[in-house]
């Protein structure tokens, strides 16, 4: 229902109600009006106020809005008025005024004057003339009636001429009189026209809310993630990322923090938290009154959130003179700021702690950074932040003590603080080429944390300074200049014209400018070759992560086996900070070593934990993820994207989790074989995570295309990406499904001369992947390099695959001679294919174990699509004694073809559970399971699990 044809329809209803009997009342528009359009993520409660005015059109109703101050409760209440004005009620309104002392009976006064302003209602004035005599002049009327039932009274009275609605905000600060008066009349609008709607704090403090028990109540919880993302970007478009995620942080789903929290444009000294005045007078109204004691808490408090109580009393007692007690912790409790729990002090709300400093001078904030200074002897970090803040003008040893700190905030995964150290750092620091480093440094930050303004700004900074040649070409790619001519091709960005570092400080902006630039020119095989060549001429730097990194991104194919043979020569990965295992756990992706990729990010994983860094966990799990889903380890990497998915909207990362959702569609589609849909914005939200996302999802739809049997269609996706230099890196994890659909097509011959070439390909660069693993390991005794190509088993089982005559022999044996016991996918897979080619020679026994044995790696890995490939191939070689017609169990029952056992684990399958489900039920591993039903489905004659419902409905239950 449209605003319009809503509010005419609620205009009628309410015309019929003036003349009984009544007709039924029609649903009320509250959508679609201003007041509403405002209200982002509050549909269930918009909602929830059309079914109270229409049950207060219906025989009267009552509904108290709570909220917490910036909630969005006066603006819930103005949709109601709107949508209650527009179809014909009276609205009669009051509110309270917080922050100062209220006349007796002025609320009501405010909500009556409109009656007793007006003409009198057709059913008398009495009412009214006693009610006024009473407001104005304090005298009772002339039957000496209570002020509730005047009230009420008039209001039926009123009622009967026209449908009220009675909208009161801020009812918790109402005087006495009339919110008494006010509750008397809302617990006796049954069978009256009236409609009352109250807004107010749920506050403990507050004696109001025990006059409204009983009473209906619509609570407004906080936005979630989403809805409060939807709202920046709609009232305050053009944020910076990193100002986005802090405001979202900060405001956690208050609408008001959302509106009015300002955004950091650059940094403050000394730092504050931000507020601003509409905020404090929200969260913080009485903050200005409190005893200075308290304040003096409050103030170290807000400057450090993380702190425990007898360190922040120690501060405070440093800025005061004496030491505050615990009445100034709990005079700030009954005020509602902050809550004690044991020995950590929080604010009731993360922006509470800039609204109860709000306007707090510049000398007095130094004073409390001095003193959170002066305690915080055992944190280097926190103590030369405070220090810092606290200082006046220049400061060349303090700027060394957090340029030196920076890193382990950044090892503590606090980057934005990291960030704001190094500014800080530049701006004590007296030589200008301290300046520019610090500020570069910062840029570098800054630009990792997804902040391009921020970047620029302090790029820009940097430039003003002495960098040297490298750094300077850093600073302008990072701020986004190019030469005079503004030809792209002789742009900062071309490596080309980069001169050779020379000393230690030159080839740290190198790798940086190396790895800035990489993912910019992987389309470009001139400057990419131009930047191999650049890296090349750094040997000394050959194992930093950020070389690795960049010639994995830029040199694809040609140099995978040098990647590779460094990353094996990293034996000490435990001492790697996990930025840089990130950065390797991708070089390795890219390079075709899933399995390295997979053990850098577990690494990093459990590095995390132990840091406390739980935020960057969902973006470990989704790259985890994307080495299973490249393995062919669906069932593990179904699991990666669901954690994932399932944390990330917790942690503020709203693109991961449309990253997760996406993958986890492709996931299910490559088991059961069907083309998942890929949404646009979920891919577009996916890159910010992966930035070779396109190439996953081109790969994974292909291969999905080959599960389903849609074997021309897979051939031409694979055949292209195979082809294309810039996208083959991913496209090689799915040789063996190539094959598979080059021989389904018949186009093996073409297959084979491609696997041939990529063959070749393998052999020329094996002596320069011996050079590398020497330069990079020459203690060759107590490192082990593995020089084998990273995709060696992936051509060898394709190659297998597409043999034929006597040449199979020798390629299975090679195959098969291979090591995948981490690899059950492609172990799986050749055995399936060895399997076929045993049933075309008529080996059927040879045929049907090893077709077997790759039904029960395929079953372990829920891989749907694959098990019924192989039932068909066992149908083929004859296996029919213990096979069916799909669907049904055939001549035997099922109790006579399975063990008490096996139908129990065909029970739980049939009801949805996993295998890991069923194998904690039964206490059984998981791949005992996946065993077992290996067994099962060509004995019923099903191919996947949805099928056994239908074939185990003999079976009674016991």
């Amino acid at each position: 229902m449209n605003a319009v044809a809503g509010a005419v329809s609620l205009r009628q209803s309410a015309q019929q109600h003036a003349v009984p009997p009544p007709a039924p009342p029609a649903a009320p528009a509250v959508r679609g009006r201003p007041a509403a359009d405002r209200l982002v993520g509050r549909e269930g409660e918009l909602g929830a106020v059309e079914a109270f005015l229409r049950q207060g059109l219906a025989g009267g109703a009552t509904r108290t809005v709570y909220g917490t101050a910036g909630a969005g409760k006066s603006e819930l209440l103005e949709a109601g008025v709107e949508a209650a004005a527009g179809a014909g009620l009276r609205v009669l309104r009051c509110a309270g005024v917080r922050g100062a002392g209220a006349a007796p009976r002025s609320g009501l006064l405010q909500l009556m004057w409109p009656l007793l302003d007006g003409p009198p209602p057709v059913r008398g004035a009495g009412p009214l003339r006693d009610l006024e005599e009473l407001l104005l002049d304090g005298a009772s009327g002339a039957d000496g009636t209570p002020l509730p039932f005047l009230v009420l009274g008039a209001l039926e009275s009123a009622a009967a001429d026209r449908p009220l609605l009675l909208a009161v905000d801020d009812f918790d600060v109402l005087d006495a009189a009339s919110a008494e008066v006010l509750a008397f009349v809302a617990r006796r609008t049954a069978g009256r026209r009236l409609a009352v709607l109250m807004a107010a704090r749920p506050g403990p403090g507050s004696g109001r809310r025990a006059l409204l028990s009983g009473l209906p109540e619509l609570p407004l919880r906080p936005l979630s993630p989403a809805h409060s993302a939807e709202l920046l970007a709609l009232r305050r478009p053009g944020c910076d990322p990193l100002a986005e995620r802090e405001l979202l942080a900060t405001a956690a789903g208050n609408p008001l923090a959302l509106l009015e929290l300002p955004a950091r444009t650059g940094e403050s000294v000394p730092d504050l938290p931000p507020s601003s005045d509409r905020l404090a007078a929200a969260l913080a109204p009485g903050a200005a009154l409190l005893p200075a004691a308290t304040r003096d808490l409050l103030l170290v408090a807000a400057l450090h959130p993380d702190g425990e109580l007898p360190l922040l009393m120690s501060a405070a007692a440093r800025i005061g003179g004496t030491a505050p007690g615990f009445e100034a912790v709990e005079r700030a409790e009954r005020e509602g700021l902050v809550v004690c729990e044991g020995t950590g002090l929080r604010f009731t709300h993360p922006a509470a702690a800039g609204a109860v400093v709000h306007g707090v001078g510049p000398a007095r904030c130094r004073t409390a950074h001095a003193a959170l200074a002066e305690v915080m002897e055992r944190d280097p970090v926190r103590r030369a932040w405070h220090s810092a803040q606290a200082a006046e003008g220049t400061d060349a040893g303090l700027a060394a003590r957090l340029e030196a700190v920076h890193g382990d905030a950044l090892e503590r995964g606090e980057p934005v603080t990291a960030v704001r150290m190094l500014r800080r750092a530049a701006d004590l620091y007296t030589a200008p080429e301290d300046q520019g480093r610090c500020a570069l440094l910062a840029a570098r930050l800054a630009h990792d944390l997804g902040s391009r303004r921020m970047a620029r700004m302090l790029a820009h900074r940097a430039l003003r300074h002495p960098l040297g040649p490298l750094g300077t070409l850093c600073a302008r790619v990072l701020a986004g200049q190019r030469d005079a001519t503004g030809d792209e091709r002789r742009s900062w960005a071309d490596p080309a014209n980069w001169p050779v570092p020379e000393g230690p400080r030159e080839e740290e902006h190198a790798l940086e400018l190396a790895r800035l630039t990489a993912p910019g020119i992987t389309a470009d095989a001139e400057r990419s070759e131009a930047l191999l060549a650049f890296l090349d001429r750094m040997p000394r730097r050959a194992a930093d992560p950020r070389l690795v990194h960049a010639m994995a991104t830029v040199g694809g194919t040609r140099r995978a086996g040098v990647v590779v043979a460094r990353l094996s020569a990293a034996s000490d990965t435990h001492l790697v900070p996990v930025r840089d295992l990130e950065r390797l756990g991708e070089a390795a992706l890219l390079a075709g070593a899933a399995l390295r990729a997979l053990d850098l990010y577990r690494q990093a994983e459990h590095r995390c934990r132990s840091l406390g860094l739980d935020g960057r966990l969902p973006q470990l799990w989704l790259r985890q993820g994307l080495a299973h889903l490249l393995m062919g380890d669906w069932g593990q990497a179904g699991r990666s994207f669901a954690r994932c998915g399932e944390t990330a909207p917790h942690r503020g990362r709203d693109r991961l989790t449309s990253a997760a959702s996406m993958l986890g569609r492709l996931v299910r589609g490559l088991r059961a074989g069907t083309v998942p849909a890929v949404d646009a914005a979920d891919l577009a939200a996916a890159r910010h995570s992966v930035r070779f996302v396109d190439d996953v999802v081109a790969v994974a739809t292909a291969w999905a295309r080959v599960e389903g049997g849609d074997f021309a269609g897979g051939h031409a996706g694979l055949l292209a990406l195979l082809t294309d230099p810039g996208r083959a890196a991913v496209a090689r994890y799915a040789l063996v499904p190539f094959a598979e659909a080059a021989e389904a097509v018949g186009a093996g011959r073409g297959a084979r001369a491609l696997l041939n070439r990529l063959a070749a390909e393998m052999e020329e660069t094996k002596e320069t992947e011996e050079t590398e693993a020497d330069r990079a390991a020459p203690q060759a005794a107590a490192v082990a390099v593995d020089l084998s190509s990273p995709v060696a088993a992936e051509l060898a089982v394709a190659r297998a695959v597409l043999s034929d005559g006597q040449e199979a022999d020798d390629r299975y044996g090679r195959a098969f001679a291979m090591d995948l016991s981490r690899r059950p996918f492609l172990a799986a897979s050749l055995r399936l294919a060895h399997g076929r080619l045993l049933r075309r020679r008529r080996e059927v026994t040879d045929s049907r174990v090893t077709l077997r044995q790759a039904a029960a790696a395929f079953t372990v890995a829920d891989a749907q699509a694959r098990v019924a490939r192989i039932t068909a191939e066992l149908r083929a070689g004859g296996a029919r004694t213990e096979t069916a017609a799909p669907g049904g169990a055939g001549p035997a029952s099922v109790r006579d073809l399975l063990s008490a056992q096996e139908l129990r684990i065909a029970r739980l399958a049939a009801h949805g559970l996993s295998n890991r489900a069923i194998g904690e039920e039964l206490g059984l591993a998981p791949r005992t399971i996946g065993a077992y039903l290996y067994r099962i489905f060509p004995r019923l004659g099903v191919t996947a699990r949805t099928q056994l419902v239908a074939v185990l409905r003999e079976v009674r239950d016991d």
